[in-house]
């Protein structure tokens, strides 16, 4: 085989890999590399773990080195001199008794999983936001396709309804009908198109770049019922295992840690210190001799407070105000969580029997359609009527399509305020598209 041909046939095989369009999980490692909000998040995390090291920090041990060199110049009527003195040496302080230092060691920690269960969140909330643009995206697709479908056909009735006025087995009022419901048809197929291009642009500002073809639903796709299909229990697991719900509990917790923080400032301090210094002084005199000097000292040093201007007792006060708030937003924060479990879940129960409903419309839809024409053409129906059952059955495919798309993202939307959604849930998702 010659390098030529080779050549051309890699170059299809690349050209017809690009030519695939994306699913769901490609789009969603794009937007994990690209999202501006999820990464933010990921650096948010990155600089909240870093607060464990600086509260453990005020429990270690502090080591300082410090020196001074000075030359001084002595003139005197009896003799002058000058006076060289290199002075150095290093200091040691280990608290043994802060208890404010202690406190905002705990609250560090809890600070560090306050991030995580955030970042967490982000997560969670980049695979709705990713699911929500996919389907948007699709459903625009569909809107657009199915009027331009619905274009076609209006067309074709307007053919045959001026063909059938001019051979007299028809009506002015049967051409003029079809030509309104074509030009009400090419207005709504720019508006769709314009719908799409936004929902395109949406899902462009999340994955940084355009998403060009999408995989659709498979025909005649099943999706599942919710598991528990018991409520109560999605609401239970929303109050307790909501990432939002959690970080709002560890951010009471700081606010409790911090009345203890702050009361710490009625309390004594206990500090060991050490120090070694050398002190070497040099002259240049015969009558005072130089020489080196070192010192050792190691000992516990304690400071306790008596009155500082009622600034302390002021600031247990805020803080003890700061919990009751932090209080309070845990309690909306779970009610919210609540109700968005409630609205997931009706949601994809309402969805689905919306989606058995229509899936029946469409097929009785198909059937008035086909007897609407046959009726045309025997002479027992009118134009208008064959143009309302097209209408109907491209409405009906519209609102089917539609339904599935917010069950299956009310799916997603339930198990995040649960607490439970995956990238699992998002590869299971994917599976309904077509290859």
């Amino acid at each position: 085989m010659r390098p030529t041909l080779i050549a051309s046939l890699l170059a299809g095989s690349f050209l017809s890999l690009s030519a695939h369009a994306l699913d769901l999980l490609q789009v969603y490692q794009q937007a994990l590399a690209n999202d501006p909000v999820y990464t933010s998040a990921r650096a948010t995390l990155a600089a909240g773990q870093e607060r464990e090291t600086q509260g453990r920090a005020g429990l270690l041990p502090t080591i300082g080195a410090s020196g001074s060199y000075t030359r001084s110049e002595i003139d005197s009527p009896a003799f002058g001199r000058n006076v060289r003195t290199n002075n150095y040496g290093i200091s040691l302080s280990q608290p043994l008794f802060r208890w404010a230092n202690w406190e905002q060691y705990q609250q560090s920690k809890l600070s560090v999983a306050a991030s995580e269960a955030q970042f967490a969140q982000a997560q969670q909330d980049l695979i709705v936001r990713v699911s929500q643009a996919y389907f948007d995206v699709l459903a625009s697709q569909d809107t657009l396709t199915s009027l331009r479908a619905q274009k076609t056909a209006i067309s074709e009735q307007l053919a045959s309804a001026k063909r059938n006025f001019e051979v007299g087995t028809a009506t002015i009022t049967d051409t003029q009908e079809a030509q309104a419901r074509y030009d009400l048809t090419i207005a709504q197929e720019l508006a769709a198109q314009n719908d799409l291009d936004i929902k395109r642009n949406a899902l462009q500002q999340i994955i940084g770049k355009p998403a060009g073809d999408l995989a659709g639903l498979r025909p005649g796709v099943q999706i599942n019922a919710p598991a528990p299909a018991q409520l109560d229990q999605w609401v239970e697991s929303a109050e307790k295992q909501n990432y939002s719900v959690i970080g709002q509990q560890l951010a009471l917790e700081i606010a409790h840690r911090e009345i203890s923080r702050n009361r710490a400032g009625h309390l004594p301090t206990v500090d060991l210190v050490a120090s070694r210094t050398r002190n070497n002084q040099s002259v240049s005199t015969l009558t005072t001799p130089s020489g080196t000097t070192d010192s050792t000292s190691v000992g516990v040093q304690w400071t306790i407070p008596i009155f500082s201007g009622f600034g302390t007792t002021s600031r247990v006060r805020e803080a003890i105000a700061l919990e009751d708030k932090a209080r309070s937003d845990l309690e909306n924060i779970r009610r919210t969580a609540a109700q968005s479990a409630r609205q997931a879940y009706l949601g994809v129960t309402s969805g689905l029997a919306q989606v058995k409903a229509l899936e029946a419309a469409e097929r009785s839809s198909q059937l008035a359609l086909e007897s609407n024409r046959l009726g045309y053409q025997v002479g027992v129906r009118i134009n208008i009527d064959v143009l309302n059952a097209q209408q109907q059955l491209y409405t009906t495919r519209q609102n089917l399509a539609k339904a599935r798309y917010d069950t299956i993202v009310n799916g997603l939307r339930l198990k995040s305020a649960a607490g439970t959604l995956k990238e699992e849930d998002l590869a299971a998702v994917n599976t309904l598209l077509q290859p």
